[in-house]
Parts: C-alpha cells; sequence; structure tokens
C-alpha cells in the first residue's frame, strides 16, 4: 500500500536527532510528559514583539493599564486553550496535526487548509527572523558601536534563520531541551526587568490614564490572541510523544499556563513602557528602543535571551511546517522540508527590514489575517474532534484511494464547504491596512472578530452537514483519559 515518502521505518524519538515524519507514533514510544509542554509553549511566547504589541494597546487602542491588563489575561487563557484542546488530538493519533487534518478533509481535501496554513507560516517565520535580526544588530550596535547596514542585514538575518533551521532539524529533544533553558534564563532576567521598571516608572502617569472603549479592549484581546491561534494547528506536533493516558485537563492546563506566565508581564511591561515613550508602538525597528530605556548591564543580556526565545519560536514553527509540506505531497524528509522555508523566510525577512516602511503596521497586518486563516480550519477540526476519540493510523498514511479517508474522490465535501464559507465570512469582517471586508465596519468587525466568527460559521455549518461516511471501521480501542499529569 503506497504511503508518504516521510515514513521512516525504525524511526524512534530516543536519540539526539528525531527522524521521524508524518507516521504515526506506535505506543511503545509514547514516552513524554505531559509537564513538558510547559516550557515548550513558554518559549513560543519569547518575543519582544510582545512588548511593542503591549505599547500598542496604549497608544492606539487607548487602553488604560486595568484595561491592558484585561488584555493580557484574557488574550492567552483565550488563544492558548484553544491550542491545548485541539492538542489532545495529538495523543489520541499520534501524529501531526497537518497529518490527522486528512481524517477531517480527506486525503486530497485537506491540500487546501495544509497550502493555505504553510503559506501563512512563511509570514510568521519571517517576522520572527526579523526581529531576532533586528536583535543580534541592537546588541553589535550597544556593545560595538556597530552601526545597521545592508550588508549586515544580510548576515544577521541569515545567521539567525541557520540557526533555525539546525534547530527545528534536530526535532523534538532538542527544542525540549532548548525550550526547558530558555524558560529558567528568560524568567529570570524579565523579573530583572521588571524590578527596574518598577524603581524607575512614573507610576501616576501610568494609573491616571482615563479608559479607552470596550470595543476598543476587546479588539485588544483579538490582536494579542493572533499570536496563540496561529499555533493551534501545530498543538498536537508536540503532543504526539504523549500517552493516551496522559490527562487531557493537565494539558490544556499546562498549554495556557506556559503561554500566560510570559504574555501577562510582557504585555504589560510594554504597556507601561509606552506611557513614557509612545513611540515605542509604531518603530520601524521593533527592537532598538530596549537599548534606549534599559541600562546596557540588562538590556544586552535581556536582548541576548529574548534572541534566543524568537529562535526557538521560528524552530517550533519550522518544526511544525517541515510537516506541514509533506502533508502536501512534497517527497522529503521532515529536515528537507523545513529548508524551504528557511530559504523564505530568509528572502521574505531581507524584503521587510530593507524595503517595507512600517514593520508594525505589516506585523499587525499579518497577524489578523494569519487568525482568519488558521480559525476557518480549527473551527472544522475542533467540531471533527468532538464526534471522534481515535484515528484509522493506516489510512493517514494511505494517500491513494484504499484510505478510508479518500472519502468521495479524496474530498470531505462537508468539511470543505464548512472551511471554505468559514473563510469567506472571516474576510467579510476584517481590515488591515491594504484591504478591508464589505462588514468591517459592523460590531464585528470594528470589535475585531472576524476570526472568531470564522470559527463560529466554521464550526456551526459543519455541525449541521451530515457526518461523512469513512469507508472501514476506525479503531474502537479507547484508553480513559485521566486527571493526572
Amino acid at each position: 500500500m503506497p504511503h508518504d515518502a516521510s515514513e521512516a521505518a525504525g524511526a524512534t524519538h530516543d536519540g539526539a536527532m528525531e527522524t521521524r515524519g508524518l507516521e504515526p507514533v506506535p505506543d511503545a514510544e509514547r514516552t513524554g510528559h505531559v509537564r513538558e509542554l510547559f516550557p515548550t509553549w513558554v518559549a513560543a511566547n519569547i518575543s519582544v514583539l510582545l512588548l511593542t504589541m503591549g505599547a500598542g494597546l496604549i497608544v492606539f487602542n487607548g487602553l488604560n493599564f486595568w484595561q491592558v491588563l484585561t488584555v493580557a489575561i484574557a488574550a492567552p487563557v483565550l488563544s492558548y486553550g484553544i491550542v491545548g484542546l485541539i492538542s489532545i488530538a495529538g495523543k489520541r493519533g499520534g501524529a501531526p496535526g497537518m497529518a490527522l487534518s486528512r481524517a477531517v478533509f480527506g486525503q486530497r481535501g485537506n491540500l487546501f487548509p495544509g497550502a493555505l496554513i504553510w503559506v501563512a507560516r512563511w509570514g510568521w517565520e519571517t517576522i520572527n527572523a526579523v526581529t531576532g535580526a533586528y536583535a543580534v544588530l541592537t546588541v553589535l550596535d550597544l556593545l560595538f558601536g556597530v552601526k545597521s547596514n545592508t550588508l549586515l542585514i544580510v548576515v544577521t538575518l541569515a545567521l539567525f534563520v541557520t540557526c533555525t533551521f539546525l534547530v527545528s532539524g534536530l526535532g523534538i529533544n532538542a527544542l525540549r531541551v532548548c525550550s526547558t533553558w530558555s524558560t529558567y534564563l528568560f524568567g529570570a532576567f524579565s523579573v530583572l526587568v521588571l524590578a527596574y521598571l518598577v524603581a524607575n516608572t512614573e507610576w501616576s502617569a501610568v494609573f491616571d490614564k482615563p479608559a479607552g472603549s470596550t470595543a476598543m479592549m476587546v479588539a485588544g484581546i483579538g490582536t494579542i490572541a493572533a499570536g496563540g491561534i496561529s499555533w493551534v494547528p501545530s498543538g498536537p506536533d508536540f503532543t504526539r510523544y504523549l500517552p493516551r493516558t496522559a490527562s487531557s485537563r493537565a494539558m490544556v492546563g499546562s498549554t495556557i499556563g506556559g503561554a500566560g506566565i510570559v504574555v501577562l508581564p510582557m504585555v504589560l511591561m510594554g504597556a507601561v513602557m509606552a506611557v513614557s515613550t509612545p513611540d515605542l508602538a509604531s518603530a520601524q525597528d521593533p527592537v532598538s528602543f530596549i537599548g534606549e530605556l534599559l541600562p546596557m548591564w540588562i538590556s544586552v543580556p535581556y536582548l541576548v535571551i529574548a534572541l534566543i526565545g524568537m529562535l526557538l519560536i521560528n524552530s517550533m514553527s519550522m518544526y511544525s511546517a517541515g510537516f506541514t509540506a509533506q502533508t502536501l505531497g512534497i517527497k522529503v524528509s521532515r529536515a528537507a522540508a523545513v529548508s524551504v522555508n528557511a530559504v523564505i523566510s530568509l528572502v521574505f525577512g531581507f524584503l521587510l527590514m530593507v524595503v517595507a516602511t512600517s514593520f508594525i503596521g505589516s506585523f499587525i497586518s499579518f497577524l489578523t489575517l494569519l487568525a482568519v486563516a488558521f480559525s476557518a480550519w480549527i473551527g472544522v477540526f475542533g467540531v471533527d474532534m468532538l464526534r471522534r476519540r481515535s484515528y484509522d493510523a493506516e489510512a493517514l498514511m494511505d494517500t491513494t484511494r484504499t484510505s478510508a479517508y479518500w472519502y468521495r474522490g479524496g474530498f470531505a465535501w462537508q468539511a470543505m464547504t464548512a472551511w471554505a464559507v468559514a473563510l469567506l465570512a472571516g474576510l467579510l469582517f476584517t481590515k488591515v491596512d491594504w484591504f478591508s471586508g464589505p462588514l468591517a465596519s459592523s460590531w464585528i468587525g470594528e470589535n475585531g472578530l472576524g476570526w472568531a466568527a470564522t470559527i463560529v460559521v466554521a464550526g456551526a455549518l459543519y455541525a449541521v452537514l451530515p457526518r461523512t461516511a469513512v469507508k472501514k471501521a476506525e479503531p474502537v480501542a479507547e484508553v480513559r483519559e485521566t486527571v493526572s499529569i
């Protein structure tokens, strides 16, 4: 029976380099622990862009400190709650998210949301690569007075992307080790930055700022949550090595906790900084302001640790992007698939750093569209999870007509219809710098809830459509899910 070329006989995850591709992980190799998810999602959020986004809540959204606090709590709970829930599919099926998606959309149908998500990852990886390169340039300027130029931009960007490729190519084990250590280091220096801000901030100016509108607060939640929404299809990629008996409740809790412990203080720090430095929210370079606001003995090590964090974010994204590329039928290994994204982020990163006139404007527009693109898949896949407790491992890997997930001509028309309609509906409510849907001025559009409308439309439509018939029975044996770590 023809299977994907990515399947590697005898692949395990015990060695230094992961060789397993899309194929589901056998139960005997599921030796992961739920507690490992906490540092994974801490590392996924170690980005100084959260400081810039926190500043934007003050400058652009007009919120006060308490409204920003509400946004900083609600956004990670909402977005990473969804990440945690979808990641449960990883322990049920033992395969990456976009491989499991074949059971929902069909072997051919899955190519459509898969291609869109893969392309969307190009933008996410480009944004992170550019931010990492800016961090290197800022450190060079602070320590040695070296000013940025085109050649240096190319060198730093290439260096960052190369390191990203190496880490992501090693696989899940390398990501786990790096995530754990970066969590400790970033946590320590974040406490140091917080202490400095507490001692040197004019708090009367912070607390005296008037409140903004509720609409702007809701829109702020959507903006911050968009980053988490982009990780949802990748959630199963990091839980497929967990045993079937792993606690679903603990998985969700570790995911929210890991993200929230970074998002909350970073957004608040950005908001506090913006009170005294409002230009922070609109700076072309989203990193150099740290060297201006903090003393060198704090800013340099903090930027170095943040640089490691941003490298990990990109490594995790490329790790998942490699799987997505394989589900599109690209007959290469996961590591080779990762190299495609590395080259793309290098080219696009250069254009963003040298050609684009507004980094933050491009970033917010990208986040908005990214959330809509991912939300259409989330709504359909999430409802399918409510109906399904297991996946046919053989059918997932069989891309021919004999697959149980071939459905009609390779397509599950119910899932495809719900996904396409929801995607269009979400765009109708969406407004960015260079695009505005006809319903963008509605209550949903003004509150930045286009992505939420997309999830609701996708899930509701898929739920009412007839359930897709499977050619043969899926495994019926289930293992009771426990609530212990």
